[in-house]
């Protein structure tokens, strides 16, 4: 099996070599900005849309202009590359896919990527990389690449430069070992696993929320593009970057933990953009509790969901295992013992007490259990009876052949 893998490492630059970076950037950005004008261009004219090809060509007269000759000074690949995530852009608008492209701000997402691995260099033992026009470059080598490099992405955030390196290798197909496990998404409690364990939530952000108050209000009292502004804006940036570095490798333990103990996982299927919609409502229908819904968009938007499934779909792909993903209605309303599905079985966040048979277990406990089964039921449905889900959901309150009705 083929297996495609980013490692991502801080990059320590010389002076000379983060105003090179800086240059760099910049000149991707313009070139993506000048190729998207002549693009909006054409089509208020009238004109058909110019395609890649047609666009690197535009970007050697742009090289050659007296106008920008800077752009001689920034490598070729990284520039055509920029004109290739533009022609990408519109591909997805035109499937509909994404909206219209705008254009790149500048200390924003500030990138460019090298495609071609014969112009990359690595040596791991000596802690360094060569890129064009760069030279070689020291970089914080915190743990080994493996396989044959494929493509480097330089990007800057919040005042540091990092490198992304690609690479491929093949893996032999491997067979995950392990008991299935449902899995129920919370806020008072991240993750509740069918097993009875459970993980604490990180709150990333309501643990910087101070922080970022104080530095957003310094930066507001400064005159915007002064000094002292783009030094506030910079302590802005690191809050962000801090409250990002914390929950992400709060995710990658939480998700490589359940990985290696569970060869399938079933979660629920959550729309967290629906979720998360605002209850302000119009000025002719104001909405309710508007000041509780924002306070729980943010609770919600703070856990990192969607971050959360997607490393537990790669990690688990990587190790041979399987994510399954259910619909989530009535999972901690429905007993396990009698099937009662009705919302007096769960008065408070964390008791089930089902109305119908008497049945008490902590909430999410029963909404996790009841995911594992509708993943077993998925499963049996397309013709994949898996035996290691009946000695585990069968082994549970009641056989998993037990149906549910709604209760009035």
């Amino acid at each position: 099996m083929m297996r495609l893998q980013a490692f991502q490492f801080e990059l320590i630059p010389s002076e000379q070599q983060r105003r090179s970076l800086q240059c760099f950037a910049g000149a991707c950005r313009f070139v993506f900005n000048k190729g998207l004008e002549v693009q909006k261009r054409r089509f208020k004219g009238g004109d058909k849309y110019l395609s890649y090809p047609a666009l690197c060509r535009l970007l050697t007269t742009w090289r050659h202009d007296p106008d920008t000759p800077w752009l001689k000074e920034a490598p070729t690949h990284p520039l055509q590359q920029a004109l290739k995530n533009l022609d990408r852009a519109f591909a997805n608008f035109f499937a509909k896919r994404a909206g219209f492209p705008c254009f790149k701000k500048k200390g924003r997402r500030e990138s460019f990527h090298y495609p071609d691995p014969q112009q990359i260099k690595l040596e791991q033992g000596n802690n360094r990389l060569f890129l064009p026009k760069l030279g070689w470059l020291r970089y914080r080598n915190s743990r080994p690449v493996l396989g044959t490099v494929r493509n480097i992405t330089v990007s800057l955030r919040a005042g540091h430069w990092s490198v992304s390196i690609q690479t491929e290798r093949m893996d032999e197909p491997v067979t995950a070992i392990g008991s299935p496990v449902g899995i129920d998404m919370g806020i008072v409690r991240f993750a509740t696993l069918s097993d009875g364990g459970h993980l604490e939530p990180i709150n990333s952000f309501r643990r910087h929320e101070i922080a970022l108050r104080k530095a957003q209000q310094s930066m507001a009292r400064k005159v915007k593009y002064s000094r002292n502004w783009s030094k506030a804006k910079a302590r802005v940036q690191r809050v962000h970057a801090r409250i990002v570095n914390v929950r992400r490798d709060y995710l990658h333990k939480a998700t490589t933990t359940i990985c290696n103990n569970h060869a399938v996982v079933v979660v629920e299927e959550l729309r967290v953009r629906n979720m998360t919609k605002s209850a302000a409502g119009t000025c002719a229908a104001p909405g309710k509790h508007v000041r509780a819904k924002a306070g729980l968009n943010k609770a919600i938007l703070d856990q990192g969901w969607f971050e959360f499934r997607r490393q537990l779909a790669y990690k688990l792909a990587w190790r041979g295992g399987e994510l399954i993903a259910v619909p989530p209605h009535h999972t901690s309303q429905t007993c396990l013992a009698c099937g009662v599905v009705s919302p007096e079985n769960r008065r408070t966040q964390a008791v089930f007490s089902c109305i119908g048979c008497g049945y008490e277990n902590h909430a999410d406990v029963v909404g996790a259990i009841n995911i594992l089964r509708r993943g077993a039921a998925m499963m049996c449905s397309e013709g994949r009876d898996d035996a290691r889900f009946a000695c585990v959901v069968n082994g549970a309150v009641r056989p998993s052949s037990a149906g549910t009705h709604l209760c009035a």
